[in-house]
């Protein structure tokens, strides 16, 4: 009964969502409730602790809805001052294929968010611009999961590396960059495909029927895009370690793909394929009175106050401690609390970005009142999924406050896992990182959370330890594709509420992909290392 308990986390969820189609907001409360009684029952876990646990996860949810709202309000300001237009009319200028504006929006634009904020901030910011863009909503939701992905091991500076493997032994700067420089090595086998894997998802998921020719026209720019970034992670890792890898490998790969996009180098000479354009989808043809700069400011304003506020340590400190609504030691227990540092919080950060660029675009306040009003409904229906969504999680990660002295539900399911597949450790090993950022919504909590295991494990089974817990970030990272807190963010920012179910269908097949072949990459290398 503990092993139906400890994994009902994982197969709850995915029998209401993907197999019968629920929407998330009954789906996630029917998985929330049955998980939870499991928990009291055959867990052990009394109501103090299950009803802290809970309360962590209603407050974490506020905080995602804060970022939810930040992204929205920014889009939607964006439409009211007519920037979305004027970037619309620059991507046709570098390129008005859609398998080109995919790869620099969602995976390079989306990557250099990803290594500022993390969090699940690229796809909710991505997805919204995609859709400004022509995109369906359900393609630009599944296309900014699935590309929010190879950064993630990189994300909010680097924090699933040095945060997330801060605890094992031997953790240390050495160690993080050796482990930065493993990462990236696997990833120029398997990250520099999927911009590709981007292209392969739009053309034979969303093109029209009967128009889902394309797919190896743009393998060359998209592979050479992909190796671009990948190539260059791998020197930013051995120069500077893990702090801003994706930052800096999305900025040389936006560089090249909008160099060889404007020149159409290694592009097909054919009419744009924008087989995905949501119907009567209409181009504004007048042009615009707006610069190109003043259009993508806010976005500017946002990488640029997320660096400022995560690299120079005084703004850093102002913003954790000025507006601090954390909640600590929920209901008197110690290990249960939440943080929630408003300035800091990516949310804030996209709000005062949106509320800027009506005077950097020279328009008026009501624009960003009115888009503020819009929001409201968005962030209301993705509330109603997200907090049984998080009262699961929390639950999970906290099962080891018990009275039977259980271990927690992770680590169960990691002893179990480890039992079977100690000999193939190293394909194994990102299956476990993946599964951990499946539930618990985050590649940092995942290596919190199942690192010391990885090394228990390896140095039991004589593998290379450091290169084994480079698996289980990188694995960590594909599983960001079907989190369940990311797919209803993804959901509700594209107008897609009830429809995260769908969504996860289209990304469980590449998130297990991209595991699978960090397995086998690995596996390879440590026949080299």
């Amino acid at each position: 009964m503990l092993a139906v308990t400890a994994f009902s986390a994982i197969i709850a969820p995915f029998i209401f969502l993907v197999l019968l189609r629920m929407p998330a907001k009954k789906g996630m409360l029917y998985s929330a409730l049955i998980f939870i009684s499991l928990a009291y029952f055959t867990w052990d876990m009394d109501a103090i602790t299950l009803s802290a646990s809970v309360m962590e996860g209603f407050h974490q949810a506020l905080t995602i809805l804060f970022i939810l709202l930040g992204a929205i309000v920014l889009l939607n300001t964006l439409r009211q001052t007519g920037a979305v237009d004027r970037i619309n009319q620059g991507f046709r200028n570098i390129s008005p294929d859609m398998r080109v504006q995919v790869v620099i929006v969602a995976f390079l634009f989306g990557s250099l968010i990803e290594g500022a904020a993390g969090f699940g901030t690229p796809a909710a910011v991505t997805g919204p611009l995609m859709v400004a863009l022509g995109f369906t909503p359900l393609a630009a939701a599944t296309l900014a999961l699935i590309a929010d992905s190879t950064a993630v091991s990189f994300g909010a500076v680097g924090t699933p590396v040095i945060i997330g493997l801060g605890g094992v032994e031997g953790a240390g700067a050495a160690m993080y960059q050796e482990i930065a420089v493993n990462i990236t090595l696997m990833d120029i086998f398997v990250g520099t495909f999927v911009p590709f894997l981007l292209v392969v998802v739009l053309t034979l998921s969303f093109g029209k029927k009967g128009k889902k020719g394309g797919v190896m026209q743009l393998f060359p720019w998209a592979f050479a895009v992909g190796l671009i970034y990948s190539v260059s992670a791998y020197v930013y890792a051995l120069l500077f370690g893990p702090e801003f890898v994706a930052i800096l490998a999305s900025l040389t790969g936006l560089g090249a793909a909008a160099l060889t996009a404007k020149k159409n180098i290694l592009l097909p000479k054919t009419t744009p394929w924008q087989e995905a354009l949501v119907e009567d989808f209409e181009e504004v043809e007048e042009k615009s009175d707006m610069s190109l700069a003043a259009a993508w400011s806010p976005y500017f304003i946002v990488i640029a106050l997320l660096l400022l506020t995560r690299v120079v340590e005084p703004v850093q400190q102002f913003t954790q401690q000025a507006v601090d609504l954390s909640w600590n030691n929920i209901f008197g227990i110690e290990e249960v609390s939440s943080s929630w540092e408003v300035l800091y919080s990516p949310g804030a950060v996209l709000l005062l970005a949106a509320f800027l660029s009506v005077f950097t675009q020279r328009k008026k306040i009501k624009d960003f009142g009115a888009a503020l009003k819009e929001a409201r409904g968005t962030v209301i229906g993705a509330a109603l999924a997200l907090f049984p969504t998080l009262a699961l999680v929390n639950v999970f990660i906290n099962s080891g406050i018990n009275a039977s002295d259980l271990v927690s539900m992770p680590e169960y399911i990691a002893l179990v896992l480890s039992a079977g597949l100690g000999s193939v450790w190293h394909i194994a090993a990102p299956f476990l990182g993946l599964l951990g950022s499946f539930v618990t919504g985050s590649s940092m909590v995942s290596a919190l959370t199942f690192s010391p295991i990885q090394l228990n494990v390896a140095a039991e089974a004589g593998l290379n330890t450091n290169l084994v817990l480079a698996q289980q970030v990188a694995g960590s990272a594909a599983g960001n594709m079907i989190c369940v807190h990311n797919v209803v963010a993804a959901a509700a920012v594209v107008g897609l509420v009830g429809k995260e179910g769908d969504i996860i269908r289209k990304t469980v097949l590449p998130a297990l992909g991209y595991a699978l072949m960090i397995g086998l990459v690995g596996a390879l290398l440590a026949m080299v290392i």
